[in-house]
């Protein structure tokens, strides 16, 4: 499952995601309808999913602020509000590389990704920044 954040609704993501993604693309609403969901309860709203993706633009609240946890994982894009549309390929990209080709691989994993392509996690087991050369 991927669920996009709130700031990404209406920017017809979730369709052009869902052309490719065979699992379901839903928008964080959706898992509590009719409230305000505040960035700080994000990470136990994901853990109560099974092994979803999150996908943001708020990298500036996500990216090395939130801890990597085991029941989900955060990709955060680092894109101006043009380059929005380029989130389809580039997360297309990540779920295709070998470390992030599966929901059991990508899990326990915080993603940061430039619209230059550029990427870089950091994981449960510590928080050392890894960059992938080869994405």
């Amino acid at each position: 499952m991927i669920i996009l954040d709130e700031h990404l609704q209406s920017k017809g993501l979730e369709e052009a995601i869902q052309q490719w993604y065979a699992g379901a693309v839903i928008n964080i609403v959706d898992l509590r309808p009719n409230t305000v969901i505040k960035d700080d309860a994000i990470p136990s709203l994901l853990a109560q999913q099974n092994q979803p993706t999150f996908v943001t633009i708020n990298a500036t609240d996500f990216w090395q602020r939130v801890s990597a946890f085991e029941k989900f994982c955060v990709v955060c894009f680092a894109v101006t509000s043009s380059e929005i549309v380029q989130i389809p390929s580039l997360l297309r990209r990540l779920l295709r590389h070998c470390d992030f080709d599966t929901k059991a691989k990508r899990v326990g994993k915080v993603v940061r990704i430039t619209s230059q392509g550029n990427m870089a996690f950091y994981n449960t087991e510590n928080r050392d920044i890894h960059s992938l050369t080869d994405f």
